[in-house]
């Protein structure tokens, strides 16, 4: 069984248009990501782990403030955005494209086909693997790597370290008629 790879009625409020006005664009259910950290393999283990399915969305919210996603029918808002020169765009769409390239680079091109399709294009694994004619269940393989990559290039642990215990530090003032400490190095 595989993510949903189009909408369904009850993503959606009865406007039609996600509640939350959500700079991603789609709503929560229409996720695939959301969709494999629902499931859980024979051990009990989500499909895709928080780290992963944060960085996953983090690229998806990139790539939708970037303007990346396809349009089905013609825009007929007023943005005033025309031709392709670099002063016809916002700051924060330069930036948010600039911020894929980054992610797409430091994840390969081997992997990122498959995060663009599934995180971005919102593409169910089977779909993936039919469009790739990929063996049954590759497409989760090579995900499950890339959203690695993708992780580690924004910082994202599965876990934080640091010191068992940290040195007590008191702040105190000397007292009246007692020489001062020398501060220790």
């Amino acid at each position: 069984m595989d993510a949903p790879s189009a909408p369904t009625a009850s993503a959606r409020p009865a406007g039609g248009a996600p509640k939350d006005g959500a700079a991603a664009g789609a709503a929560r259910a229409e996720s695939p990501l959301d969709w494999l950290a629902r499931r859980t393999d024979k051990a009990g283990r989500p499909l895709v782990d928080p780290v992963q399915r944060l960085a996953g969305e983090r690229l998806r919210t990139d790539f939708t403030r970037a303007g990346l996603t396809p349009s089905v029918t013609t825009r007929w808002d007023a943005s005033g955005v025309r031709g392709s020169a670099p002063d016809a765009f916002p700051d924060l769409v330069l930036a948010a494209k600039a911020r894929v390239a980054q992610a797409l680079a430091a994840v390969g091109p081997e992997l990122s086909g498959v995060l663009l399709d599934v995180c971005c294009f919102l593409k169910g694994l089977e779909q993936v693997e039919r469009e790739r004619a990929w063996p049954a269940r590759t497409a989760k393989v090579v995900l499950g790597l890339g959203l690695d990559r993708l992780a580690r290039h924004y910082g994202l642990e599965r876990s934080v370290a640091g010191r068992a215990r940290t040195a007590m530090r008191a702040w105190r003032a000397p007292q009246s008629g007692s020489p001062e400490e020398e501060p220790r190095g």
